[in-house]
């Protein structure tokens, strides 16, 4: 990995000429591809479309980026994350191919996850978009349905200023004569971007919705309608992309999947730090939230389980990130901040992300050299009936994740 983040001059190139020539030396898919765009979500319904998949019998391929603590999370076959020899072997292929072509990272990487799935042979591929849709590596495959699940304004730097803007850009992944899902928070620039292209438009709200009660949900499509539990992700905004998913599966006619496969996938459905609880006490969430969109989704999700105590906030985020914009929107939910430095060229300084706090009248409880450092000062801190929520980036989360693995904590709210 090392020497793959050495070969390109750029973290980030957004084109498709030099990796479609690589890519033309390799073995292509042999089975139809999903693929999944958005500002937020898109993890999530990658997830349940594979949990879907699986549990009707199918052979599946999951490609999700970026990983939280290893490489490996990011391509899964049959659900299960490939091992590291498997890993090198298609990165010799790569490296093999690309010749003297100069590949970033996240381009190297989608590369060696199609030659992984080339070999596996599954019955379908669900590829998650790293970042906007149109030259995005994964849009190097033509989807046999395309979804865009929301568009908000994160990356403003790289896919434009505002949020129509963002939004033709993640409806690059649509193709014409084929489905294209549109999610529920998009912009309307989505549905003219799949109008121009000749796609087959299938919209949030007018060709497929879904109701909630207190024990199920009901989601209708172009199936029909079906009554199903809440999935195994938690917040309830995790049903929008549970019915992006579903739309998704109704238009992918060649792989039916019975309403018990679907029942059974909700519930098997995995992916770490989307609200996930550790257990023990006190309750500790994880979720990687890192921009307002998905700030907000956060706030609404610790609102609809209420805690007896405090709510103890441990962040880091990178700096091009709109910080105040996030603190912002869970200001009303958490009660102490304890904010670290991420060591990452793009990573805020934990005094910055304070002096950001502060604009709000709120003082950080603590500013710390790292995410860890400022995990094991908010357990300290916490009792029993509070709960920590710990947010704001990937490599935040991953940090955490990580520690507690290797401290082999979890079972008993045991401080790293």
């Amino acid at each position: 990995m090392a020497y793959v983040e050495r070969l390109h001059a750029r973290e980030i190139e957004l084109g498709l000429d030099r990796l479609r020539a690589v890519y033309a030396r390799l073995p292509p898919l042999p089975c139809p591809a999903i693929t999944v765009a958005g500002t937020n979500g898109k993890g999530s319904t990658t997830a349940f479309l594979e949990a879907i998949y699986l549990a009707a019998g199918y052979k599946t391929g999951a490609y999700f980026s970026p990983h939280l603590v290893r490489y490996n999370e990011r391509v899964r076959i049959c659900g299960r994350e490939v091992e590291d020899e498997d890993l090198c072997a298609a990165f010799t292929l790569v490296e093999a191919a690309r010749a003297d072509v100069s590949l970033t990272y996240f381009e190297f990487g989608t590369l060696v996850a199609l030659v992984l799935f080339a070999q596996a042979a599954p019955d379908v591929v669900i590829l998650e978009v790293g970042l906007g849709g149109r030259l995005d590596a994964v849009n190097i495959i033509d989807a046999a349905v395309s979804i865009v699940v929301s568009v908000g304004t994160d990356h403003q730097d790289w896919l434009g200023p505002d949020r129509e803007t963002i939004g033709r850009e993640k409806a690059g992944v649509f193709r014409g004569g084929r489905p294209a899902v549109i999610g529920f928070d998009v912009s309307k620039s989505v549905l003219g971007e799949a109008i121009a292209k000749g796609a087959l438009p299938v919209v949030a709200n007018r060709d497929f919705w879904y109701t909630a009660d207190h024990y199920q949900w009901r989601y209708t499509g172009v199936r029909g309608s079906r009554d199903l539990p809440y999935p195994a992700l938690r917040g309830s905004y995790q049903l929008d992309n549970a019915a992006c998913a579903l739309s998704a599966i109704d238009l992918l006619t060649a792989l039916p999947v019975s309403a018990g496969a679907v029942r059974q996938g909700l519930q098997d459905v995995r992916l770490a730090a989307r609200f996930q609880s550790l257990p023990g006490s006190p309750r500790v969430i994880l979720d990687v939230a890192h921009n307002e969109e998905a700030a907000v989704t956060l706030a609404q999700a610790l609102k609809e389980q209420p805690v007896v105590g405090r709510t103890l906030a441990v962040v880091g985020m990178f700096k091009d990130k709109p910080i105040a914009g996030v603190f912002r929107a869970l200001l009303d939910s958490c009660d102490d901040w304890f904010v670290a430095t991420l060591t990452d060229p793009r990573g805020a300084d934990g005094a910055y992300l304070a002096a950001q706090l502060a604009l709000f009248q709120r003082q950080a409880r603590g500013v710390y050299q790292d995410p860890v450092s400022a995990f094991r000062a908010a357990r300290a801190a916490a009792l029993a009936d509070d709960r920590i929520v710990v947010f704001g980036s990937f490599k935040t989360v991953g940090a955490i994740l990580e520690a507690e693995a290797g401290e082999g904590a979890g079972g008993g709210g045991k401080a790293i």
